[in-house]
């Protein structure tokens, strides 16, 4: 009776206890549920960067060529977040052609690093489990990336359900929008007489006069040679018969395809696609014919031959001439213009789209910095930081040139948001690079003027077959990329790479079918 009768006073005295610690709450602001007001999480990130927190260096992974004015815009940043975030910025730029074996190997080996750049057409399926999920992290630590993307964006991107990147775009469809460009010497097209280029005959036909008639300029060249960019797999942008284009479990490569739009999975190691192959084929042609680089394979380099005026014609993933592209070419070569050729139909419901992002930046599992490096993002989603990273410094870098526009001014500081912050809500569009470029890219920010592909919101596990994908990916780089660039024979390439090949496409087909299979069975 006495235990019980103590056991009585000491729940009284706790409910009494917590009775003036609710109390106590209410009157320094707690607001509750019933009240309408809405409770703040644990960590308030507004919180974290007023108060001063101890000093960290971020360890960031992109790709491309270090802007000459970095460190000014670093330096800046890094200004504008002492005594508060007080993060130090260690930016690495990788180059195109090696940001794939690089970032692989940091991640596989668990090495330091904070925020890692990676795409579905990378190796972010492959490498998801090296990746921190964001869920959480973004609702403690990072409202203003949520903020900056609409739900859409955010449900299309996941994988299995869990950000594992943040999707970096300012475009509703997504990547597979086809959005690429050929580049191509207008004063040289015009000196030869040569009517403006309306399609890839035409195209093909000014490489050939440019090889006849101006043989110290080389036809055609990519800024590296990455299967997406090679001169095959780059027509496939164009393809509005069947709308082929990759798989979630193969990358870059075409080896494994969907098309038409039906869910199925095809593979070419099955039944060769006949377009395919005549593009494969021309490619060879190209290259045999010295149109293509001689050197295609040892190219690394942002676009170094055009800028130099050495090429006549490049290829990049998006609409209009690049500003920095165009001024060091004309630095280089006086009087020398660029002019942006696309086969790209702009009529609603031409273009399919899953609406994934072709570009993330992600958190790996190995950073001891976790927090800090949402921090930091959500610091870089707030508008003047966010102009600051993508711009570069105002009035030096860059000025405005309207609503949602900037014109760059000099070549200091080049456009690169893609590979780290780029999000809808901040974006904005290049002026300088014209009228045309402006109203291709505002076509692709609508989603609503796309067809949705049947395997929207679908994600790949790779888990169950990651030993195939490791060994078919270095097959890939051994014979692919070969075939794609026109750099080999094309019977001998396919047969070399279809022998070794072939049973490990085969049991990643079936994996990712299977997987397919109960996401529309879901839907």
């Amino acid at each position: 009776m006495k235990l019980r009768h103590r056991m009585g006073k000491a729940w009284l005295l706790l409910v009494v206890l917590m009775l003036v610690l609710s109390a106590c709450a209410a009157d320094q602001g707690g607001g509750s549920a019933s009240s309408g007001e809405t409770s703040k999480p644990a960590e308030d990130p507004g919180a974290a960067e007023n108060e001063p927190l101890e000093p960290v260096t971020l360890k960031i992974m992109i790709p491309g060529d270090r802007p000459k004015s970095m460190d000014a815009v670093v330096a800046e940043a890094e200004k504008r977040m002492a005594g508060t975030l007080n993060v130090k910025l260690d930016v690495q730029f990788i180059p195109w052609s090696d940001i794939d074996q690089k970032t692989k190997l940091v991640l596989s080996t668990g090495q330091e690093a904070d925020l890692i750049f990676d795409a579905p057409w990378l190796h972010l399926n492959e490498m998801v489990e090296f990746y921190e999920p964001l869920d959480q992290l973004l609702q403690q630590y990072g409202p203003d990336v949520l903020n900056t993307r609409p739900a859409n964006m955010w449900e299309a991107n996941k994988i299995s359900g869990n950000i594992v990147g943040i999707p970096l775009g300012a475009f509703q469809s997504g990547t597979p929008s086809s959005n690429h460009t050929y580049l191509v010497r207008k004063d040289i097209r015009e000196k030869l007489g040569i009517a403006p280029i309306r399609s890839y005959e035409d195209l093909v036909k000014f490489m050939y006069a440019v090889k006849e008639k101006e043989p110290s300029i080389i036809p055609f060249s990519t800024s590296n040679s990455a299967a997406s960019m090679s001169e095959a797999t780059f027509r496939f942008q164009y393809d509005y018969e069947t709308h082929l284009r990759t798989t979630h479990a193969l990358g870059q490569s075409l080896v494994l395809h969907y098309k038409n739009n039906d869910g199925k999975v095809y593979n070419l190691f099955d039944e060769m696609d006949p377009k395919f192959w005549e593009y494969v084929t021309n490619a060879r042609t190209l290259y045999l014919d010295k149109i293509i680089d001689p050197d295609m394979m040892a190219t690394k380099g942002n676009h170094q031959l055009l800028k130099a005026g050495k090429q006549a014609v490049g290829s990049i993933p998006d609409f209009g001439v690049p500003t920095d592209i165009q001024a060091e070419l004309e630095k280089n070569v006086p009087g020398a213009v660029l002019e942006a050729v696309t086969f790209y139909q702009f009529e609603p419901g031409k273009n399919i789209s899953n609406f994934v992002q072709g570009n993330f930046i992600c958190v790996p599992v190995a950073s001891k910095n976790k927090e800090r490096a949402i921090q930091f993002l959500n610091w870089a989603h707030q508008k003047e930081n966010y102009e600051l990273l993508a711009y570069g410094i105002q009035g030096v870098d860059w000025e405005e040139a309207g609503d949602k526009l900037y014109k760059p001014l000099g070549d200091g500081y080049r456009w690169f948001p893609y590979a780290w912050i780029w999000n809808p809500t901040h974006d904005r569009l290049n002026a300088s690079q014209g009228e045309d470029a402006i109203k291709a890219n505002q076509f692709i920010m609508n989603g609503d003027n796309f067809v949705a592909d049947i395997l929207t919101g679908f994600s790949f596990d790779s888990t169950p077959v990651a030993n195939e994908l490791a060994q078919y990916n270095s097959l890939e780089a051994k014979y692919y990329i070969i075939l794609v660039n026109g750099v080999g024979d094309p019977d001998q390439v396919w047969n070399d790479f279809k022998g070794e090949a072939a049973s490990y496409v085969k049991k990643i087909q079936q994996e990712l079918e299977k997987q397919i299979s109960e996401f529309l069975a879901k839907k």
